[in-house]
């Protein structure tokens, strides 16, 4: 189907923040599949791990024990503040599990009138039918029918219409990103999350955290709600990284919080299948590391320096740099795609974004040195545009 505006480019293979095109030229991969190859291409842990795996058993589905399945929920459990894990091949279907058990919660609990779930304007959380009305984004939820009903956005930075939302008596849940993806790269202040999960708890409101995108290391820990001690959700989405760049996600909850998902509510074919599973705990393994997340915090720092330096150097291009760790959003002057495009003749891979920002989400393993090419990338493609703007 038509729905993909791709880009003229294809890859034949990887290897750490680099992509090898069919046409013979090389790329500084500073997308990373959307911020899901999280140590990069062909990262020599994952590949043995997929391999001995793949070896041995791919698949038999939930209606059996899964070992490799509880390992990896036992590791995400002991790192986070969840009890309890169910896993999924994306972040839509964490995210569609998520809801589901916000809105089980409270009938569980003989409140079944708590349906509505708030989210905030520039959110995106996947292209499901429930998702994209979690989202409210008009481009996606237009031409398929009524919206969906109990899903409403709030302006993002009002504070006085999130506390008459989360006070109302039919709310089941708020739903946030940390740190916005495809919005735009807008990191929510961390006194802000901890007010919101108290305000959520005053309210007996669940709190879910879409770090689909943040989590998993991006932000320089292993979950973006740690930076926020206090505001941990009581449910949460992660994906992307969490498989390395195979399919995998989970949503995570407190016993509490899942009290409602019992026996036969909810299910999933593949979600959690042996060869997922085995790759999700080498990543998890992997990315869960001082090297990692140290790596992350030192060469992000060193990014948000260069990145200002430019925004000074060509404020005719650059607006604002924004964002956490290594999910930096850079918001332009001139148009994004046009940039990306720009970014690309230097062989550099950049992500688009809302409000007119570029994304730069790289392996959390990429170097220094790699950082300094991109930078230096970065600034060839500021001069191409400060140029093209002159001659308009």
């Amino acid at each position: 189907m038509g729905v993909y505006n791709r880009a003229p480019l294809a890859f034949e293979r990887g290897r750490g923040a680099r992509l090898f095109s069919t046409d013979g030229d090389v790329y500084l991969d500073c997308v990373a599949g959307i911020a899901t190859d999280g140590l990069g291409h062909a990262h020599p842990v994952l590949v043995e791990a997929l391999k001995t795996q793949g070896e041995k058993l791919w698949h038999v589905s939930n209606i059996y024990r899964i070992p490799e399945q509880e390992e990896l929920a036992d590791k995400l459990c002991a790192h986070s503040f969840a009890d309890v894990v169910f896993f999924t091949n994306s972040g839509t279907e964490a995210i569609e599990c998520a809801l589901k058990t916000a809105r089980k919660y409270h009938t569980a609990n003989g409140q079944p009138e708590r349906t509505e779930i708030f989210g905030f304007d520039g959110s995106f959380h996947g292209r499901s039918y429930a998702a994209v009305n979690a989202s409210g984004n008009p481009s996606y939820v237009e031409g398929f029918g009524p919206r969906l009903p109990g899903y409403s956005q709030l302006t993002f930075g009002d504070h006085d219409a999130l506390k008459a939302a989360i006070a109302l008596p039919t709310t089941a849940a708020i739903i946030v990103e940390p740190v916005q993806g495809e919005g735009g790269a807008r990191s929510i202040p961390e006194h802000c999350l901890v007010s919101l999960r108290s305000l959520c708890d005053e309210h007996g409101v669940l709190l879910i955290y879409d770090e689909v995108q943040c989590g998993m290391g991006r932000t320089g820990k292993l979950f973006a709600y740690e930076w926020a001690p206090g505001g941990e959700p009581h449910i949460m989405a992660v994906a992307k990284a969490l498989g390395g760049g195979f399919p995998v996600g989970a949503c995570l909850a407190t016993t509490e919080a899942a009290k409602g998902m019992t026996v036969g509510v909810h299910g999933s074919t593949f979600g959690g299948n042996p060869l997922a599973m085995a790759v999700g705990k080498a990543a998890f393994d992997t990315i869960n590391t001082p090297e990692i997340l140290d790596n992350v915090k030192t060469v992000a720092g060193y990014f948000v320096q260069q990145l200002n330096g430019l925004k000074d150097r060509f404020p005719d291009v650059i607006v604002d740099i924004r964002g956490k760790g290594f999910l930096i959003g850079i918001k332009l002057i001139p148009n994004n795609r046009e940039f990306m495009v720009l970014a690309r003749d230097e062989k550099l891979l950049v992500a688009g974004g809302g409000d007119n920002c570029v994304r730069l989400l790289p392996p959390l393993n990429l170097t220094i040195e790699e950082a300094s090419e991109a930078i230096a990338k970065l600034e060839k493609a500021c001069e191409a545009a400060r140029s093209k703007l002159a001659a308009a």
